[in-house]
């Protein structure tokens, strides 16, 4: 009796006396007659590089890389679960459902079957064989493009087949992984497709990078004209700004001229009249000492002269002062007054030339629009007409339809009626033929002439307007010539008179 237990990644299969089938658990006491096996449930990784062929007959390489190994998840009734694979049961119900009591049988049916071989590469063989078949068989039924349009969904059908077969040997699929399909031996389709996809792409580049140059080169364009157009508002701007400042500053400059000279003038009055009190003091004082009396009229007339001529030199000096500043705003009243004059008509240019500029361009467009709706109508009456000259028959009868339509022919009887009316002709008729004798006889008979020379001109006419029809395309209505023509004719043959006269047949 030995008490057994497995490591981490083995399970322990017994066999034996008190067990019916087999106990699969991870410790255990083994007693006599009973036999215990370590089995592992690592999983293992199977490359293989499939040759498959596909619903169009194309072969190719599949590799795939397959882990599979021991279901331990899947323990069935041995475990209180319920089992996965229920059809399994009722061919083999001894494993109820678990998933490593169908392992632990297949490896020991692989250690006796071996003979010598390894039981790894016994079961490596067994995956192997199922992952190739069953990939194969789902490959047959697939075309190239459903496979890789559908990869997903392609590589779950896989995963569903060879695991279905799986399950009856107790193992599972942990991961799949299809790579990249490759062209087998002899074949170059992928290669052709890659090279295809290659040059397509190479071209879609040039053609997106042609696209963003034509891009880049109108935008910058576009921004190049923008900003010039910018600069020169800008600038135009800035020279009415200055103009405007310059013209402020000239006029503060002549205010401050003004008043300068005005300070100025005052001043030197003042210091004009001051000296002249000094004086006219000075001489007070001397004319007082040298005689008051003798000199009071002298220096009076003397001060009367003095004051006369102060006031004409000042009245002088305030006249010329007054001159000067009178020409100085006039010159920066003309001044300013031209830089506004030539300020607006630079404006008004400008206006006027851009409002030329939209006018012009939309008198373009309004032709434009104009003359594509003339052609579309000319178009559709065109298309109309030539319809109605199916339906007629032709271009006379469309022609004649029309003449209808429009009442040429009324208009041009109306004409021809007032053309004639409140007439009052004579005919004379002359005829140097062979029947001028019989006109000549007199009677009834020779009466005829003159209406046989009026049928001879009708007859004459249908052969005449079948030339026109013949050479021009130009038919005129039957009534007027052709049933007129022929009933004359008709009549002539079988002797009847026409409009009341007698005709003998010959």
């Amino acid at each position: 009796m030995v008490y057994t237990i497995a490591s981490p990644d083995e399970y322990l299969a017994i066999t034996g006396a008190g067990i019916k089938t087999l106990k699969i658990v991870k410790s255990a006491w083994v007693w006599p007659f009973q036999r215990c096996q370590r089995f592992s449930i690592q999983p293992h990784d199977y490359s293989m590089n499939l040759q498959a062929m596909t619903r169009e007959k194309l072969q190719f390489l599949l590799p795939v890389v397959f882990t599979v190994g021991p279901d331990v998840n899947q323990r069935g009734a041995a475990a209180s679960q319920a089992p996965r694979d229920t059809g399994h049961l009722e061919h083999n119900p001894e494993d109820h459902g678990d998933a490593l009591m169908k392992y632990a049988m297949l490896l020991a049916d692989a250690e006796r079957e071996a003979k010598g071989a390894s039981k790894g590469q016994h079961i490596e063989n067994i995956v192997k064989g199922i992952i190739e078949g069953e990939t194969r068989v789902l490959v047959s039924s697939m075309t190239m493009e459903e496979i890789f349009t559908e990869r997903e969904e392609f590589k779950r059908r896989i995963f569903r087949n060879i695991q279905g077969e799986l399950d009856q040997f107790g193992l599972k699929i942990y991961n799949a992984n299809v790579k990249e399909l490759r062209d087998a031996p002899q074949s170059s389709y992928f290669e052709s497709l890659s090279r295809k996809a290659h040059e397509g792409a190479i071209n879609q580049a040039r053609i997106d990078v042609a696209e963003a140059q034509r891009k880049g080169n109108v935008g910058e364009a576009a921004r190049q004209g923008e900003q010039n157009r910018e600069i020169a508002k800008i600038n135009a701007e800035t020279a009415v700004q200055k103009t405007e400042r310059d013209s402020e500053k000239a006029k503060a400059e002549a205010t401050l001229a003004t008043r300068k000279t005005a300070f100025n003038r005052d001043v030197n009055i003042a210091q004009i009249e001051a000296t002249r009190a000094t004086e006219a003091r000075d001489e007070e004082l001397r004319k007082e000492v040298e005689t008051k009396r003798a000199q009071t009229e002298l220096e009076r007339l003397r001060a009367t002269d003095v004051v006369k001529a102060t006031i004409a030199r000042e009245s002088k000096q305030q006249a010329a002062d007054a001159k000067n500043y009178e020409e100085q705003a006039r010159s920066n009243a003309a001044l300013y007054s031209e830089q506004k004059a030539a300020d607006a008509h630079a404006y008004k240019v400008r206006i006027e030339a851009e409002a030329r500029f939209l006018a012009a361009a939309k008198d373009a467009e309004a032709l434009l629009v104009r003359q594509q709706k003339e052609a579309a109508g000319m178009s559709a009456m065109a298309g109309a007409y030539a319809d109605l000259s199916h339906a007629f028959g032709g271009p006379a009868g469309l022609i004649q339809y029309l003449m209808i339509e429009k009442g040429v022919y009324t208009q041009l009887a109306k004409a021809n009626a007032d053309a004639v009316r409140g007439l009052n002709p004579k005919m004379t008729i002359w005829n140097t033929g062979a029947q001028a004798g019989s006109e000549q006889a007199g009677g009834a008979e020779g009466s005829m002439g003159g209406v046989n020379s009026i049928r001879n001109m009708y007859q004459m006419l249908p052969p005449l307007m079948s030339t026109i029809n013949e050479q021009a395309g130009v038919v005129l209505p039957e009534w007027q010539f052709g049933k007129l023509a022929g009933q004359i004719s008709d009549r002539e043959v079988n002797g009847k008179p026409v409009n009341g006269l007698g005709a003998k047949a010959t």
